[in-house]
């Protein structure tokens, strides 16, 4: 792990507990970044027609084998937020909406901003039982949620997603995966989401300007989507009615720089390898769990969980904050306290050296 730290500079200037704001940018990815836009200034046009007949598919392909989905399910986006905005303009406003509350705004607002019929579960130590008990009680038809909360980590139980997809296999489940993918061994086809987003440039390490949908085959009939542009059609000025689903949400050019890194980024966890990561954020999650416990520093919610993800939401004013920083810890103020998040380039003495820091506070 030391030899991967290394490809990560940042993490010899400061101890950094930030990737749910921003995941780093590798050394390899940066020296990948300047290669293309070399061969940008060289080449010119020559050079991008080429990427993007071979990158653009060729990252879409990539996503779909790193999340398990069907490569033609995949619709390339430039980021969470704008794809969820394409998706819910093809979504009729007959369906009753099930949203958590304080969700990441992205998700909650293009419902709440379109007039759909919401309700909201509550994120605490018994979210899945609240997300059933609003889906029987309000008649859901819609649940859409982040699987890892952005305030507090609270990550959702996907055995209990696929428990209520088969109770209730009408529900259409749509997912925010930007503080979940790039942390677990994940199979989408095997899941029970219908469909997944995701920006790139948290836990995958891409930078910004790249994420993702995933479809299932099924979760089409239930949206008609209408943006279209030359690029859906693959460049042909006859395709315009033969525009397979995902392509409508890539109705302009894509960026080769952009989508380049997601797809050199997937490539880099997959030798990393995603047991791996899984393994190292566990250990991680136990460890920072237990001496932030200890500190009477998490929410009852947080610490009755029994599996929580690497992000951690401690009790925390502006005094607490400016400590951290001062002693070069880098983390983000998120609703009433100060939110840690942990990858796997971080380690357990981090932990203990930013719990020595708070101590020393407390």
């Amino acid at each position: 792990m030391e030899k991967i730290r290394k490809l990560f500079p940042v993490l010899g200037q400061y101890l950094y507990a930030n990737t749910a704001s921003a995941g780093l940018l590798s050394e390899e990815l940066m020296e990948w970044r300047q290669e293309h836009d070399l061969d940008y200034l060289i080449g010119g046009s020559n050079m991008k027609t080429a990427a993007m007949k071979k990158q653009i598919p060729d990252t879409r392909k990539k996503v779909g084998q790193f999340f398990g989905c069907s490569a033609g399910n995949v619709a390339l986006v430039p980021n969470f937020s704008l794809g969820m905005n394409m998706l819910l303009e093809g979504l009729d406003k007959s369906h009753k909406v099930l949203l958590l509350e304080h969700d990441y705004p992205s998700l909650n607002w293009p419902f709440e901003y379109r007039g759909f019929k919401v309700s909201y579960a509550k994120v605490d130590g018994d979210l899945e039982t609240n997300i059933l008990e609003k889906v029987k009680s309000d008649q859901i038809t819609v649940l859409a949620l982040s699987l890892v909360q952005w305030l507090n980590g609270i990550r959702v139980d996907m055995d209990f997603l696929k428990k209520l997809k088969l109770e209730f296999p009408e529900l259409i489940i749509i997912a925010d995966g930007t503080q979940f993918c790039g942390t677990t061994d994940f199979n989408f086809e095997d899941s029970a989401l219908d469909v997944l987003g995701a920006s790139g440039y948290k836990w995958l390490l891409s930078g910004y300007g790249n994420g993702f949908l995933l479809f299932k085959e099924a979760a089409k009939q239930h949206f008609t989507i209408k943006t279209i542009g030359f690029n859906s059609a693959n460049i042909d000025l006859n395709g315009r009615d033969s525009v397979r689903f995902a392509k409508h949400f890539e109705p302009g050019h894509l960026d080769t720089l952009n989508f380049g890194s997601l797809n050199f980024s997937l490539d880099f966890l997959d030798r990393v390898g995603k047991q791996t990561i899984a393994g190292q954020l566990e250990k991680l999650s136990e460890k920072a769990k237990k001496e932030l416990t200890a500190l009477g520093l998490l929410e009852d919610a947080v610490v009755s969980r029994t599996s929580h993800s690497t992000i951690f939401n401690i009790k925390g004013d502006d005094r607490r904050y400016q400590k951290l920083i001062e002693n070069d810890v880098l983390c983000s103020q998120r609703g009433q306290g100060i939110r840690l998040s942990f990858h796997f380039y971080n380690t357990e003495q981090e932990i203990d050296e930013i719990v020595r820091i708070l101590k020393t506070g407390l």
